[in-house]
């Protein structure tokens, strides 16, 4: 993978080729659904970053973002439309692209990237918060409607916004401490688990969600192979979604915010460390 190599994209063929892996990666039917070469073409103009990852001609690989504001407090940002690698990249790639899009971010006098991403998709929220040091604190209901992509079809579109404060030490720190590596304090580790799940016909299965808990840190679990339990059992897939949206968005407005995530491959599930703000 350190052939591959992360450039920025500046002509109309390359925009044709981004939209192509959006239909690959994403497995689109409807056009609407895709950013289209013309949208490249003016966003790039005005300050949007757009990058490439190649491996030799061939674009495998690319990542998309475009400047936005934060309407309280009218601070500019870079606001990450898309970032996405083919099937047969994966397994670091889409790391790299971050780091780069951050890179640039830097560069052009940005502290801060923002995107949303499914809370249910465990290896999203492992890269965004466990590997990039993202935060999430904004919990939005069907953000995108009833998409056609093969990844989302099946449940409302919820998503958290990761906040990716690129400058601060947290993330600093983050990004040169792999995952393994990282010690955790007895009173993270013995904290408190929200949700109530159970094993049936080898899905993992919601039963419960506490909204009760008030310490300082907490746990909520979440299933990997979402787009599997989407296909296969969406009635259990719609459950998991209303259970932690509705945790998402109680604690949230309680003043919690996600700090941390961890994976169990072998486990099946992986869980978010939700910590108070002025604790965090």
């Amino acid at each position: 993978m350190s052939d591959i190599a992360i450039r920025p994209l500046s002509t109309y063929e390359e925009y044709k080729q981004v939209l192509e892996l959006e239909r690959l990666v994403w497995g689109f039917s409807d056009p609407f659904d895709m950013v289209p070469p013309v949208v490249f073409t003016i966003t790039v103009k005005r300050g949007a970053i757009l990058l490439g990852a190649f491996d030799g001609d061939r674009m495998v690989g690319f990542s998309y973002s475009l400047v936005g504001m934060k309407d309280k407090e009218r601070q500019v940002l870079q606001w990450s439309h898309m970032t996405g690698v083919l099937p047969a990249y994966r397994g670091g790639l889409g790391l790299r692209l971050k780091l780069a899009q951050r890179d640039r971010a830097l560069e052009l006098g940005y502290d801060l990237i923002e995107w949303t991403f499914d809370p249910l998709q465990a290896m999203n929220a492992h890269l965004n918060v466990a590997k990039l040091g993202c935060v999430a604190e904004e919990y939005h209901r069907n953000v995108y409607g009833e998409s056609t992509s093969a990844l989302h079809r099946g449940t409302p579109t919820d998503r958290l916004v990761a906040q990716w404060h690129i400058a601060e030490p947290h993330v600093v720190r983050r990004l040169a401490t792999p995952v393994a590596l990282r010690a955790r304090a007895s009173e993270v580790t013995d904290a408190p688990l929200a949700n109530r799940v159970a094993t049936v016909d080898g899905w993992r299965v919601c039963e419960d969600m506490d909204l009760s808990i008030d310490t300082r840190r907490f746990w909520i679990e979440i299933p990997t192979g979402w787009t599997d339990l989407q296909r296969e059992v969406p009635e259990v897939a719609t459950t998991w979604r209303m259970q932690t949206r509705e945790a998402f968005e109680s604690y949230f407005a309680r003043g919690y915010r996600v700090v941390d995530f961890v994976l169990a491959r072998d486990g099946g599930f992986g869980r978010y460390l939700l910590a108070r703000k002025d604790d965090a």
